[in-house]
């Protein structure tokens, strides 16, 4: 029986109209779609064009170097880099090329934390993208032009000639500064605390492994992890520490008594306030006390740090300090 394309009446359904928009149902429409045609059918529905929930998508690139790197059977030995975004973000990349970005930063997007940045966290090429917990200032995953994203991974993951390892824990739940942020969670009516916090106070701190050198990315942990964490972690070469001068995350005091425990020999400060990318909105201050009051450190000159494990080896609790340097594209 040939349909009238007009007859598009509401079908009930035991006794009830299978709704999609006014006049027209889902069987409706399906039948529309057959007689009509589905571009016409699906210009009954909006007149605006269909929009994908992520960017993702249209970011040039490929996996290519992953395919490359997935293939080699050797490695070659080498330096490390890091490379330096602002607040808590490194690019780290092994002797093979192979390369991971950590916690990309943007602005809180509901705008209850006011303006941290001066700028979108850059577009650049990795591997692996990675991230400790989903606060604003750690989480723009999607801002990397990423072959894959490890987010909030707890266990281990080995590629080409790296190894992560994510070990879940807390975030600080005690602002130690004076700007007692952590109080805007009651106002919310959450537990910033374990064990009954709220699910974007759970922390993952990572350790990644490559020519040598094992480097903790300390996050926003809290100071005081649960028992047998430190056995856990083992030995550290490489220490990020989020201590700045107003002690937003963990303070001065904290800091260096993490610093003792794990012994590492270099440390590398983090989430604090910097000229290039950073507004005094944050409330974060920059953190030239803290570490030009230690035994032994360095300012940097540039974003990039190369670091070779027979170097490191022979060093012990060096401060190494980005300060404003950060690379922005």
């Amino acid at each position: 029986m040939k349909m009238d394309k007009k007859d598009l009446k509401p079908i009930k359904l035991n006794g009830q109209k299978d709704t999609l928009v006014p006049g027209l149902s889902r069987r409706s429409f399906f039948m529309a779609a057959g007689a009509a045609g589905v571009g016409s059918a699906a210009s009954l529905l909006t007149s605006t064009s269909a929009q994908a929930q992520s960017t993702d998508w249209t970011q040039p690139g490929n996996n290519n170097h992953v395919i490359e790197l997935q293939n080699s059977t050797s490695f070659p030995e080498g330096a490390v880099n890091i490379e330096y975004f602002g607040h808590c973000a490194f690019k780290i990349t092994s002797p093979s090329g192979a390369s991971v970005v950590v916690d990309p930063w943007r602005d809180d997007p509901s705008g209850a934390w006011g303006l941290w940045y001066k700028y979108k966290f850059p577009e650049t090429v990795t591997d692996i993208t990675l991230s400790t917990h989903t606060h604003f200032d750690h989480d723009a995953i999607d801002r990397p032009v990423s072959t894959m994203v490890l987010d909030r991974m707890v266990g281990t993951f080995e590629f080409a000639d790296l190894k992560i390892t994510g070990f879940a824990d807390k975030h600080v739940c005690m602002a130690p500064g004076y700007y007692n942020w952590t109080n805007a969670l009651a106002e919310f009516g959450v537990e910033a605390c374990a064990p009954n916090n709220v699910g974007h106070m759970d922390m993952v701190v990572y350790l990644i492994e490559t020519g040598g050198i094992r480097t903790l990315i300390w996050g926003d942990n809290r100071a005081d992890p649960d028992p047998g964490f430190w056995e856990a972690i083992g030995q550290v070469d490489v220490l990020t520490l989020p201590v700045d001068g107003s002690e937003h995350i963990l303070s001065y005091e904290q800091g260096n008594a993490i610093v003792d425990r794990l012994k590492p020999k270099v440390v590398i400060p983090t989430h604090y306030l910097n000229e290039t990318t950073t507004y005094t909105l944050s409330t974060l201050r920059n953190a030239d006390e803290w570490v030009k009051s230690q035994k032994s450190f360095k300012m940097l000159d540039s974003a990039n740090l190369s670091l070779n494990a027979a170097d490191v080896s022979g060093m012990d609790r060096e401060f190494m300090y980005f300060g404003s340097n950060v690379t922005t594209a």
